[in-house]
């Protein structure tokens, strides 16, 4: 038997906690499970949650903070699978770092000693790409230097530092899936939103794009559909860390020249200075995932491009 490969089943009596629930990834991963037949609870403080993301699904949906320990306490009794999704987003940082710190590191640890507490299976850790800052050599693997160079970076990565001495301390079993640039259906188009979304909403309404920096920054953006596929695939695998990336790469003037194509509508763009702690280049290289976990990314970025467009 090959012990890096669990055998959970997730469906019927097996239960999950989302934290982040009613979040843009959070819910999708919600949908996913509830579709599986698991018994989902979702917990999220509706800082940037929605009820509207979770109204179409039979689960709990619970008003928790992942910062009140005691409340997290008393829903992780009886839970199998954790995904932690809950998160404080990398445009927050910049407005209240200290903010971002407690979400993301201080949230993160009150998340695993309740599940440490409660003897949960499995815990599958959303962390970013953030983590490795600006790219010291190409592709990027899982092996690249970690230095953060954004307030973001930083609380993700004291949050994957508790993810592994949890699990180096307490053998727990934890698996981290640092996500990349995340796109589709119910991502937030305000302020602390996505980019993608972010700009169909400027398209539909008129407004200019903003673009900080020159536009040749380069991303691997990832459909949200893929991203819920990797956290169901590493619940049967034991640790890890993974690129959870789309390995395509766009510029962000190549995504706005695709919109226009898309949409037919033709962008007034507005470029202003670049953004402290901003990353010029994303280039990942998942074949870790991809052999380990059997991940197949399976969305075209146009296709996907379109289907967030259209709903």
């Amino acid at each position: 038997m090959n012990l890096k490969y669990l055998n959970m089943e997730l469906g019927k009596g097996c239960k999950c906690l989302v934290t982040g629930g009613a979040g843009f990834i959070g819910s999708h991963i919600c949908e996913e499970l509830v579709n599986l037949g698991c018994d989902v609870t979702s917990i999220d403080n509706y800082s940037a949650g929605k009820q509207a993301n979770l109204r179409h699904l039979k689960l709990h949906e619970v008003a928790c903070d992942v910062l009140d320990f005691s409340m997290v306490k008393r829903y992780m009794k009886g839970v199998d699978v954790v995904f932690h999704n809950a998160a404080s987003k990398k445009n927050i940082c910049l407005k209240d770092p200290r903010k971002d710190l407690d979400v993301n590191a201080k949230g993160t640890y009150n998340v695993l000693e309740a599940a440490r507490e409660y003897g949960v299976k499995k815990v599958v850790h959303a962390s970013t790409g953030s983590v490795y800052g600006e790219a010291q050599f190409l592709p990027q693997t899982e092996q690249h230097p970690l230095e953060p160079c954004s307030y973001y970076g930083v609380s993700k990565l004291a949050g994957e530092s508790y993810c592994k001495t949890f699990a180096k301390l307490y053998d727990m079993d934890i698996t981290i899936l640092r996500y990349f640039h995340v796109y589709g259906p119910r991502q937030d188009a305000g302020e602390f939103g996505g980019v993608i979304a972010i700009w169909i909403n400027k398209l539909k309404n008129g407004y200019p794009i903003v673009l900080h920096g020159d536009g040749e920054q380069q991303r691997s953006f990832t459909f949200v559909k893929d991203v819920v596929n990797a956290n169901l695939k590493a619940v049967n695998y034991k640790g890890g860390i993974f690129n959870c990336a789309s390995g395509i790469n766009y510029t962000l003037n190549e995504v706005i020249m695709d919109m226009w194509n898309i949409t037919k509508i033709q962008p007034v763009i507005q470029y202003l200075d670049w953004q402290i702690g901003d990353i010029k280049i994303f280039d990942i290289n998942n074949s870790l995932i991809k052999r380990e976990l059997g991940i197949t990314f399976l969305t075209d970025f146009k296709k996907g491009l379109e289907k967030t467009w259209t709903l």
